[in-house]
């Protein structure tokens, strides 16, 4: 897809440079990790709950989630675009019930299997509209764990500008404003391909405190920039982050972050 598509091929290469990736062999290990994406899926898909989890051979940084929930509050999970976000999920339903907000696909005929293979015990499928929106809030006031991918393009009016590897991105305000409950804790997952197709390494975060002067929505993508550090190779660089949604005004020639 990359040696095919001028389209694909420009917005990776723009993503890593803005980021400060681009490297010749970041950039090399970004395209063959969204390859391993792609192929990977189906397998997650289609393979029993026990197996998925099976794959997971380490967890780092779990144990605050669960004490979150043993004291009462509500789990916000946040998976970017990042390693393989489908296990996070999967792992997480393992161990507490998990609403998970989704996009409906662009071909019809690929929901069906993407419902079966993501709805998986103790998962709930909410599509990314206004009912699922609400269903969000509602598992969250019922103190359970909600789960999505904060740096998915939303739709006109749905999000704002903010500067994202400095460049303005325009980013959803839902997770921000979830975020903000005060029942809830929020945390950044990333599932961490291992070498050699030997499993997947999960490491949890948590949203780390605003800055002063920060926006909200800032403050999230500051929080990716910092998990998108520890492994760039396996985030989704070829994703059109800086897209302009129909309807969205247009962006702000620069935005600039406050000083820390």
């Amino acid at each position: 897809m990359y040696g095919i598509s001028p389209t694909y091929r420009r917005h990776l290469r723009e993503n890593l440079a803005s980021a400060r990736y681009d490297n010749e062999e970041v950039r090399r290990r970004a395209i063959a990790a969204a390859g391993e994406m792609v192929m990977e899926v189906p397998a997650l898909w289609l393979r029993p709950h026990g197996d998925v989890v099976s794959l997971v051979k380490e967890v780092d940084g779990a144990q605050a989630v669960f004490a979150a929930q043993r004291d009462g509050k509500a789990v916000l999970l946040l998976t970017p675009h990042m390693g393989a976000f489908e296990v996070a999920a999967q792992y997480a339903a393992g161990h507490m019930p998990i609403t998970v907000l989704y996009r409906r696909p662009k071909v019809g005929w690929l929901e069906p299997l993407m419902r079966a293979g993501r709805g998986r015990p103790n998962v709930r499928l909410v599509p990314a509209d206004l009912s699922g929106v609400r269903e969000l809030f509602r598992a969250l006031e019922r103190g359970e764990a909600v789960g999505f991918l904060p740096d998915q393009v939303p739709g006109a009016g749905e999000g704002e500008w903010s500067e994202f590897f400095g460049r303005p991105a325009y980013t959803m305000t839902l997770a921000a404003k979830l975020a903000s409950r005060a029942n809830v804790m929020t945390f950044l997952a990333f599932a961490k391909r291992l070498p050699n197709g030997e499993g997947y390494s999960i490491l949890v975060r948590p949203l780390p405190p605003a800055r002063a002067g920060e926006t909200p929505t800032r403050r999230m993508n500051r929080a990716l920039e910092e998990l998108i550090a520890l492994c760039p190779e396996q985030y989704l660089w070829g994703y059109n982050r800086y897209k302009t949604p129909r309807g969205a005004k247009a962006p702000p020639p620069r935005i600039k972050s406050p000083v820390a």
